[in-house]
């Protein structure tokens, strides 16, 4: 076996020209020494192969160069050479040649380059920073070839002492200003000189500049950039924080890098100053320039005090203190002021003063007022309510006993009285809101009429439960502790209505016999079907468990029984918006009677508000599925809650959901791959979302304008999308254009979404929106008078200043109808209940308008 292995050994070996004999190095390669510059060369001859690969190698590296020459000596004889045309310092090193033959290498002799020239530098001295007078070395090294090498030192252009062999280290005892050195290398061949090198004197740094706030919410994030160091590492620097005119001076000191600190603890909206001074090992550094601010408003802490009233048989005089700027907490816009008579909750009035005179004073009493400041953020908590009495009953009682009998016969026939009056409104089934600013002799200017009563006596229809219905038990057993008895509600005026049923406004009576308004949403009488029954239960199901401030909640659920019908009809009670839905609103602010403006910030904000909802649903494993503006509603701060869940889906598992049955979808918000396989994931509703932004931008306007539903899906596979609004900016429009990726995965997060979007409304916190014309109404005894303000003055300079700087007064923005006035403006006074529902904003209608069709 090993004869056979040797035999073909050798015929393998036959076919490169050897047998039984390995390769040869006929020629070595030789140490060799040069000065710098001038021509080396190495070489190396190979015998026993035919077109060998030679390869030489540096130092164990390989070289690849256009200077190896290779020359045919013989049949299986070869010679190369390596040549270096201007040897450098980095030249020097070890070289050899080699050869593989049958996966075995085979290496030549080892030969050295050594390159002989002017030292080169190992150190150089290197920049120091010192205190004055204390000692320090520098140290510089150099080699050859040739050697040996000396060192000579040069500080401040004199020389130091006398040459050093390589390495030198030089003590200096000490300087008192900055000074240069540098070192000398010197050998047979040359001198080289290394780097100049500076010794600096430790001094304090220089003020910090630059200082800004990057962020303002509920803390302020500060930064600066530091000033000159001083040669010296910066380790603390001190904030100064001063609250103009008003409390102490605050420090912080924190450790730096880096240069940034986040200031608590700051009274919302008050005028600051704030600077920054740092230190290093020899002291701190002057401060900076004042840097002024202004914190974001917030809603008053407290509620007015001392609400007082003057009653008479004419008109009701009511006074409460004035809230502090500290309480105030932002720019007063009003005071809300409302009132309750016979258990019912009547809708507030707005006065910009802190006193209000309502006609007909006779008809409060026994009613009891609350009243509450409002800023451009919201309003602050209620007052404790203050009861209403006559005159003689404010008093102490007299001498007399037959005072005694008076207050007591008053006190019987007020209850009587209530009543009386409680059975008349029962018994006629009506609430008339305006009554309590009616004239006397003059009608009302507003009814809320009952069009549908729940109340019955005993021989009546008996209440309908879950178990009437043909639902499977894990919705009845979820909507049990929902149910609310429908004798409780009071169904009013209709709000809207759609393919499956209509929303009315009505009255819910809570267990505590308190009367609270809501939204009901009803089935249409003429369905009959336990599937779409089923439908709008899950709804409600899905809103029972969400809280979150922009995602709309559920109150409850209630069954009316029909007459003669096997199902009852759900109605599912949900929280009255006053403002209605955005769609709507944005409309308006474009195109109803009385156009008004809304402000970029404003517009950013109800995107931020949605985003914020959706991010909640979308942690749930909610999958909305018809997110749009018109399923968006506004509550009393302006405030928007996502809401219509009638599509919604929970993922149970994975994380998309196909549509198996066939639905009326809103095919110009569903996203591409929604069109094409029904499918439904969280980043279809980002694509919606997206054309909700273009929506808000638009003021309302209906998506890809020209365009048929059934053209939907060719017009957007081409890849076109929604163009950019008028007037909307660059950054608004990359961020709505990027939910609509074609890509799912490629889409921004809710999420993402959140964050994007508050870092554009707080860069947008100094824009004030332009000042537009207030409507005010003063409506003296029984008729009234309507007053138009003028143009708002313009912004005033702001009341607080420090030397030569200025700071803007902090943005707000507020409903339409409740616009900022400045201090000289006419007084707000609003009287009547037209007025008041007028201004309210529950009807959407100008007030001109509503003034004129009413008189």
């Amino acid at each position: 076996m090993k004869l056979l292995l040797w035999i073909l050994g050798c015929f393998l070996q036959s076919l490169v020209g050897t047998c039984g004999k390995g390769v040869v190095f006929t020629k070595q390669p030789v140490n060799q020494t040069a000065s710098q510059g001038n021509k080396v060369r190495l070489g190396c001859a190979v015998e026993g192969m035919s077109e060998p690969d030679i390869i030489w190698i540096k130092d164990g590296e390989k070289l690849y160069s256009t200077d190896q020459l290779f020359l045919t000596l013989g049949e299986q004889h070869w010679e190369t050479s390596y040549s270096v045309r201007s040897v450098q310092q980095q030249d020097a090193g070890q070289y050899w040649c080699e050869v593989e033959l049958h996966n075995q290498t085979f290496s030549s002799e080892r030969a050295w380059i050594t390159v002989e020239g002017v030292p080169h530098f190992l150190e150089e001295p290197q920049d120091v920073a010192t205190f004055p007078n204390v000692p320090f070395n520098l140290s510089c090294s150099a080699v050859g070839p040739p050697e040996p090498v000396e060192v000579l030192w040069w500080l401040g252009g004199v020389q130091e002492g006398e040459p050093q062999a390589s390495p030198s280290v030089l003590y200096v005892p000490g300087v008192n200003s900055s000074i240069k050195f540098y070192c000398e290398a010197k050998n047979t061949r040359g001198i080289s000189v290394s780097r100049t090198g500076t010794a600096h004197i430790k001094v304090l740094p220089a003020a910090p500049v630059s200082l800004q706030i990057l962020r303002m919410s509920d803390n302020i994030t500060l930064s600066w950039i530091p000033g000159f160091t001083g040669h010296s590492e910066l380790s603390t620097c001190i904030i100064q924080v001063v609250r103009l005119r008003k409390g102490p001076l605050s420090k912080h000191e924190v450790q730096v890098p880096p240069h940034l600190h986040v200031l608590t603890g700051l009274s919302s909206y008050s005028n600051y100053s704030v600077r920054v001074s740092c230190s290093n090992e020899v002291g701190p550094s002057p401060f900076s320039s004042l840097l002024h601010f202004v914190t974001p408003e917030s809603v008053p802490s407290v509620a007015p005090k001392n609400l007082t009233f003057d009653l008479s048989e004419q008109q009701l005089s009511v006074q409460w203190a004035q809230l502090q700027e500290e309480e105030l907490q932002g720019k007063l816009l009003a005071y809300k002021l409302q009132w309750t008579l016979g258990g019912e909750t009547q809708e507030p009035l707005l006065f910009k003063e802190n006193w209000a005179r309502l006609s007909g004073g006779g008809r409060f009493f026994n009613a009891s007022f609350q009243v509450s400041a409002c800023t451009s953020v919201g309003c602050g908590p209620w007052s404790p309510p203050v009861l209403v009495l006559p005159a003689s009953a404010q008093i102490q009682v007299g001498r007399s006993h037959m005072w005694v009998g008076l207050l007591l016969g008053l006190l019987v026939a007020t209850v009587v009285g209530l009543l009386l009056t409680f059975v008349a409104q029962r018994r006629g089934k009506e609430t008339q809101f305006g009554s309590a600013f009616k004239s006397p002799g003059a009608e009302s200017s507003v009814f809320f009429t009952a069009a549908q009563s729940f109340s019955r006596n005993m021989t009546d229809l008996q209440e309908s439960t879950l178990d009437a219905l043909c639902i499977n038990n894990e919705l009845k057993d979820k909507l049990q502790d929902v149910l609310i008895p429908e004798r409780l509600l009071t169904l009013g005026r209709t709000l809207g209505k759609g393919e499956f049923g209509s929303v009315r406004e009505a009255i819910l009576k809570t267990e505590d016999s308190s009367l609270q308004k809501v939204a009901v949403k009803v089935l249409k009488s003429d369905i009959t079907s336990s599937g779409d029954i089923e439908q709008c239960l899950k709804e409600a199901a899905y809103m029972k468990d969400f809280n979150h401030p922009n995602v709309i909640k559920l109150i409850g659920v209630s069954l009316h029984k029909r007459p003669g019908q096997r199902l009852p009809i759900p109605m599912v009670v949900l929280p009255f918006m006053k403002h209605g839905d955005l769609h709507t609103f944005l409309l308006l602010s474009r195109l109803g009677e009385q156009p008004f403006d809304l402000s970029l910030k404003t517009l950013v904000q109800f995107m931020f508000d949605i985003a914020r909802g959706m991010e909640y649903l979308s942690s749930k494993n909610i999958i909305h599925r018809d997110l749009a503006a018109r399923n968006c509603m506004l509550n009393e701060n302006m405030s928007v809650c996502v809401a219509d869940f009638g599509l919604s889906k929970k993922i149970y598992s994975g994380d998309y959901y196909r549509q198996g049955s066939v639905s009326k979808l809103p095919v110009k918000w569903i996203a591409l791959e929604s069109l094409a396989d029904n499918i439904y994931t969280a980043q279809s509703d980002v694509w919606a979302f997206g054309v909700t932004m273009w929506e808000i931008m638009t003021r309302g306007q209906t998506p890809y304008p020209g365009v048929e539903n059934s053209e939907i899906y060719e017009f957007l596979i081409k890849g076109e999308r929604l163009k950019k609004p008028a007037d909307c900016r660059d950054d608004i429009y990359e961020l709505m254009h990027g939910c609509w990726s074609p890509v799912p995965k490629c889409r921004p997060s809710f999420q993402q979404l959140v964050v994007q979007l508050e870092a554009l409304h707080l860069g947008l916190s100094h824009t004030c929106p332009p000042k537009q014309p207030l409507l005010y109404v003063n409506l003296e005894g029984d008729e009234g008078e309507l007053d138009r303000g003028g143009e708002a003055a313009g912004p005033k300079a702001p009341a607080w200043s420090f030397e030569a700087e200025t700071t803007a007064e902090a943005s707000s923005w507020s409903v339409p109808w409740q616009r900022q006035a400045e201090d000289e403006e006419k007084d707000w006074l609003m009287t009547g209940s037209r007025a008041a529902l007028a201004i309210g904003g529950d009807y959407r209608m100008s007030l001109s308008h509503y003034i004129v069709h009413q008189l």
